[in-house]
């Protein structure tokens, strides 16, 4: 057994653990660096990069069966080449993971370890036979699909958002539980690629933590694929049936039965064996690392970033966490994740930006507030694509004029809903989002508009 100091330890090499190794180490500082499964994280293995390269690809399924819309003739009907499409999905992977583990090997003042680490102390980490000491520790092991113990769900074979990314056939009937963001991207791929799909859900809608115009608007556009969508599901449990897989849903309703189930039911920290008990560090009830507005831990030199601090849930949230962790330690700027504003989107087609509070948070509140509001049918960039699905909201405090949110989903609504989240972050009144001149034809140019045509919210 060897022991050896460092500068830093940074256990996850996750999209805020190794930028802060970059940065770390150009400072001066020495830094071990451990990852136990792959460079990149979820977001380069096993989410953004691969399931939105899958995207990209059943976008151009369903545009060319839509050909003859506009005005395209093809010499035969269109097929899907599934060893292709993940082929496509593993390099652009491959490609970023290897990129990456590049750049970490280049560091001269960097360590990578590869090995499941866990706290001897609150200074020490053991990986394997190897002891690490450092005064800094920062936690960067992101979460993992949840399993909940649901009747019959050890009796079958079942998939994740990790494990349908090593799929290699594409599912006859792909049952998904779990109605929220990730379940619906792999429902509508999956559907483009020509499985038939059924969603079950508990809840009474869609995307719960959206408004119920929103929720509404996205189970239209999967219906309108040929999805079935189960809501209010309150019996859910599993069985085999043959070579099939029987799940039941509600009480007196017929099982879906279909080839494949992917559960999508949330998330978990990978916080459980870290040891993070002999370093005292505090985790709450749902295993997140607590942890105050810069970002440390109940113990003094450990930090905690990205999906592991329950603060957020994106690549992004993960990076900006970095940010915050880099500005403090080494720029002697006091950045906050309070300074935060929450924003994300859904990637289905069209897709969803959201940003700021939904209309049902704005009325828990009890502000004054005003809504602007116009359905993709009114702009003319969406009637020119063929694209009218969706809608736009901006919802605005009466009194002081501040963007309170917005929601986008239509087409390019990941794109243009940082109109407004760059408005929000400069504090700028929503009047001047009604005076921007933004380019015609484009979905976002129908944004000022909006903001002159504000009512009471009601």
């Amino acid at each position: 057994m060897t022991t050896k100091t460092f500068d830093a330890i940074i256990i996850g090499a996750g999209q805020a653990g190794s930028p802060l190794a970059g940065r770390l180490n150009a400072a001066g500082m020495s830094v071990a660096l451990i990852e136990r499964k792959l460079v990149g994280g979820t977001c380069v293995n096993t989410g953004c990069m691969p399931t939105k390269t899958m995207v990209a690809s059943a976008y151009a399924a369903h545009l060319a069966r839509r050909a003859a819309d506009y005005g395209v003739t093809l010499s035969g009907p269109v097929g899907v080449d599934y060893a292709r499409i993940k082929a496509r999905k593993d390099k652009v992977t491959i490609d970023a993971r290897t990129n990456l583990e590049t750049w970490i090997a280049g560091m001269k003042g960097c360590t990578l370890y590869r090995g499941h680490a866990r706290f001897e102390s609150a200074n020490t980490v053991r990986v394997g036979d190897d002891l690490l000491t450092a005064e800094k520790i920062f936690l960067n092991t992101g979460g993992r699909a949840s399993v909940p113990d649901l009747p019959g769900i050890h009796d079958i074979d079942y998939l994740t958002n990790s494990s349908m990314m090593n799929l290699d056939v594409l599912p006859r009937h792909l049952i998904v539980v779990g109605g929220s963001y990730i379940s619906l991207e792999f429902a509508q791929m999956f559907r483009r690629f020509g499985s038939e799909i059924t969603v079950i859900e508990k809840s009474p809608r869609l995307t719960g933590r959206e408004d119920e115009d929103v929720s509404a608007a996205i189970l239209s556009i999967l219906e309108n694929e040929g999805i079935t969508v189960h809501l209010g599901a309150d019996d859910i449990g599993f069985a085999r049936q043959g070579q099939d897989i029987s799940v039941t849903f509600s009480a007196g309703k017929p099982p879906a039965v279909g080839s494949h189930v992917l559960l999508a039911l949330g998330r978990t920290p990978n916080t459980d064996d870290l040891g993070l008990e002999k370093a005292g560090v505090e985790v709450d009830k749902r295993g997140f690392v607590s942890v105050d507005d810069q970002l440390r831990s109940s113990v003094p030199g450990i930090w905690a970033m990205g999906d592991c601090n329950g603060r957020g849930a994106f690549t992004h949230t993960s990076y900006n966490d970095y940010e915050i962790v880099a500005a403090n330690l080494l720029d002697n700027d006091p950045r906050r994740v309070s300074d935060r504003i929450e924003a994300y989107a859904l990637y289905i087609d069209p897709p969803l930006g959201r940003c700021g509070m939904t209309e049902a948070a704005v009325k828990k509140s009890g502000r004054r507030a005003l809504v602007g509001q116009r359905p993709m049918t009114r702009v003319g960039r969406a009637i020119e694509k063929g694209e009218t699905q969706g809608f736009m909201k901006i919802l605005v405090d009466a009194d002081t004029r501040q963007i309170l949110g917005c929601s986008v989903l239509g087409p390019g609504g990941d794109e243009a809903i940082h109109c407004v989240l760059d408005l929000m972050y400069a504090k700028a009144p929503v009047d001047t989002l009604a005076r921007a001149v933004h380019i015609h034809p484009n979905v976002s140019e129908l944004l000022p508009t909006i903001a002159q045509e504000l009512k009471p919210l009601a």
